[in-house]
């Protein structure tokens, strides 16, 4: 007999997931708390966040057979469009000329791969809400939506079930377990900018757009029906703009055409969507053993992140291919084997990614406003283009290739110290262009191998 897979969670994680273990052969059912909301006009989770997708992601969707899918549900981002309080704006490239991450609507993407993995033979129970699980017996007890109860005993369990995990919930109070969690100040909410009255995209649609404000931020991504979503990120309380601030229509009005300008005339339904739209908070949760008798966590169950770096959905897809990999090697007549490989080789690069995601807050907030932080890029990308093997952004090793986060993390810890004795000499900004990249390097080199 086949061994009964069961994954608690069909968001973007589980469902690929599914795929990769229906392609081995396996037996899987998915359980998810929410209604099916393909059919209905509802969204997944009463939001239609987008997705990032850069290189970590379409790896893992290759492996599955899926690029070629996926793909045309995108649009490419070759770089940021950063909007001043002035309503200038101006283009900064992620990196070579083929780069780009690629937007996709988060519900249209969850859909696909429902859709694929059901396909696949994937059983998928929706309003299936997990009330308790039992480690040691991997038995799972269900409400569902008319009330009655329900309890499933499963051979492997696998808690896909995002950043409020209720499988992470049942390994904190049966298991030798560590767990930190950590809510930071500021919140999101989504909004809306419909096309223009002629069809077209109201702004460019080959960037991610941002608005930096110090302590806040609104971006904006491209849809392939020419509208974008935007995401305003503020502190819940503490500063003058801020949630708690925010009383009446009057509140919201004074807070775009004060900070925003350029995007509230784009926005005709500013204040249907802020009252409509829930605001909601940003987690990061890092936890060990992701691992228990035959259960494990996966995605943002096992390390829920801040989305400032836009790799949640890319590491959690990473973790797919990578358990996928270790499957392949080892097999499945020994799931304690495989899954204690896979946290031991995975923690230390989710550790590094949760870190640089908090860490890139204040940068997509404050430093790319900052004329300094803009020379030091420049320096950067020039060195890059000098020694392309020898020196890498930072941003560049962790969105355009499959390098190891934790890898990734030690070496822009090194690059980022001699860049900031670079910078404390007051003449760079005027002959940034003139400086001795070769030294530069070299610095890096007698510091540590890069």
């Amino acid at each position: 007999m086949k061994e009964k897979i069961d994954l608690l969670g069909a968001g973007l994680i589980g469902s690929l997931l599914a795929i990769y273990l229906k392609k081995r052969g396996l037996d899987v059912t998915i359980y998810e708390k929410r209604q099916d909301w393909r059919n209905s006009n509802k969204t997944g989770e009463g939001r239609s966040i987008n997705m990032a997708l850069s290189d970590r992601g379409w790896n893992a969707l290759e492996k599955a057979g899926l690029k070629e899918k996926v793909l045309p549900y995108t649009l490419a981002l070759s770089g940021r469009r950063i909007h001043n309080e002035h309503g200038n704006t101006y283009f900064q490239p992620y990196g070579k000329e083929n780069q780009a991450i690629y937007s996709i609507s988060r519900n249209v993407f969850n859909e696909l791969l429902m859709d694929e993995a059901e396909a696949l033979g994937t059983k998928i129970y929706f309003n299936h809400k997990v009330e308790n699980v039992n480690v040691s017996k991997r038995e799972v007890e269900f409400c569902l939506e008319d009330g009655s109860e329900k309890r499933m005993t499963s051979d492997v369990l696998i808690g896909s079930d995002g950043s409020y995990s209720a499988l992470r919930n049942a390994f904190q109070s049966q298991v030798r377990f560590n767990f930190y969690q950590k809510f930071i100040s500021h919140g999101y909410k989504e909004l809306h900018i419909p096309p223009t009255a002629t069809g077209d995209f109201a702004l460019d649609p080959n960037a991610l757009h941002i608005w930096p404000r110090g302590k806040f931020m609104l971006i904006a991504l491209p849809n392939l029906d020419k509208s974008f979503t935007c995401t305003l990120f503020l502190p819940f309380e503490g500063y003058k703009v801020s949630f708690e601030n925010i009383y009446d229509d009057k509140d919201i009005n004074l807070i775009f055409k004060t900070y925003f300008n350029d995007a509230f005339d784009l926005m005709p339904n500013l204040l249907a969507d802020f009252k409509n739209n829930p605001t909601s908070a940003l987690i990061n949760t890092e936890c060990y053993p992701w691992t228990e008798n035959n259960a494990l966590l996966i995605g943002d169950a096992a390390h829920a992140m801040v989305p400032f770096y836009g790799q949640g959905m890319n590491c959690g897809f990473e973790d797919c291919f990578i358990l996928d990999n270790l499957i392949e090697k080892y097999g499945t007549s020994s799931w304690d084997l495989v899954f204690e490989k896979f946290q031991k080789t995975r923690k230390p690069d989710t550790d590094a990614i949760c870190q640089l995601a908090m860490d890139n807050f204040k940068e997509m907030s404050d430093n790319i406003a900052d004329p300094k932080f803009l020379i030091r890029k420049k320096i950067e990308a020039k060195l890059h283009e000098l020694y392309p093997k020898e020196w890498q952004p930072l941003y560049s090793m962790v969105t355009f290739s499959n390098m190891r986060y934790s890898e990734a993390y030690a070496i822009g810890k090194l690059q980022e110290k001699v860049m900031d004795e670079v910078m404390k000499d007051p003449d760079v900004p005027k002959n940034w262009n003139d400086l001795d990249y070769a030294a530069i390097l070299e610095k890096v080199e007698t510091s540590g191998e890069v």
